[in-house]
């Protein structure tokens, strides 16, 4: 049971990692493509995608490192009002 459990985590996971990663495509196609008259990507298309992409991934990274610095602070603040940790 427990492998059922976690391969279905799995799945959510990749479906969730599937549609992030459409939205990203289909926001940084829709901010950077332009010229629909040639096959070829031009430069500026290229170079307008990286940035959006890079953009993208900074961001997330940035809310990661924020979201566990609240959350070491919550458990921090949970320790110390349930007598855990010493004063600092």
């Amino acid at each position: 049971m427990a492998l059922q459990v976690s391969e279905t985590d799995q799945v959510k996971q990749f479906k969730e990692f599937l549609g992030t990663y459409n939205k990203v495509t289909e926001n940084c196609f829709m901010d950077c493509v332009k010229d629909f008259t040639t096959r070829d990507v031009r430069a500026e298309e290229s170079s307008c995608s990286e940035s959006c992409l890079q953009k993208y991934l900074k961001m997330t990274q940035r809310i990661s490192m924020r979201f566990q610095e609240y959350h070491i602070q919550q458990n921090e603040a949970l320790a110390a009002k349930a007598g855990l940790l010493g004063p600092r």
